[in-house]
């Protein structure tokens, strides 16, 4: 059976696409940090005759996070599409461009650029080798079109998009596809009034898309 490791795996987007990809006969690695709620995913992924398993690590522990992918080739035999899309939370505090100092940047950047690298690392090898395989790494829209009141989380997503891109570009001809997706709506709730939402199980079809018949793009926007 064919895999897919979603890295940063929750209750939404994450579910959403393990539930896509888990349809069409994939099996699913969760990760993220906590194993309690990765392992509640993976009953409920179960439950629907999809076959998941969680392996926690936190993509700022670029070991741990390497190692839990290595772990899923592992128990499922390859991973063959890499899902890259952690959410920060509440320990950046955003800035606008004016405010911004270094370390305002550096937080995201550890935790949007530099992990999409370590996990990239961790599986593009082997894709290599098998001629095939797709990395998807999802940004808000911010990394297209920057908003100033979280300019510190703008540049780092625009600096994955950035190497996201440049990684298509270097793959062309492999067989492996890489791709940046940008979410331009808020995910189940607005987070603005009045601004754009969408449930992720309308979002989740584009990385599916991404992997089958449109292997040629380097980006796709979502937009309602």
């Amino acid at each position: 059976m064919p895999t897919i490791a979603i890295v940063g795996a929750g209750p939404q987007l994450g579910l959403a696409i393990a539930r896509t990809y888990g349809t069409h006969g994939y099996d699913v690695a969760l990760i993220a940090r906590n194993r309690a709620k990765l392992e509640d995913l993976a009953g409920e992924l179960a439950a629907e005759g999809i076959t998941a398993a969680a392996f926690p690590a936190d993509v700022l522990d670029r070991t741990a996070l390497t190692q839990a992918l290595k772990d899923a080739a592992a128990h499922f035999g390859g991973v063959d599409v890499l899902e890259y899309s952690p959410v920060g939370g509440l320990q950046t505090v955003m800035t606008t461009p004016a405010a911004t100092e270094p370390a305002d940047v550096q937080h995201e950047m550890e935790f949007q650029l530099y992990g999409a690298i370590a996990a990239t690392r961790a599986v593009l090898p082997a894709m290599r080798k098998a001629g095939g395989g797709t990395l998807l790494f999802t940004t808000g829209a911010g990394s297209v079109d920057p908003v100033p009141q979280i300019a510190n989380v703008n540049a780092a997503a625009a600096a994955l998009r950035n190497w996201v891109i440049n990684l298509h570009k270097e793959l062309d001809g492999t067989g492996v596809q890489a791709a940046h997706v940008a979410i331009n709506v808020s995910i189940g709730t607005p987070a603005v009034p009045g601004f754009p939402t969408a449930q992720p199980e309308e979002i989740s079809p584009a990385y599916w898309d991404l992997h089958t018949t449109k292997r040629h793009q380097a980006e796709l926007v979502f937009s309602l």
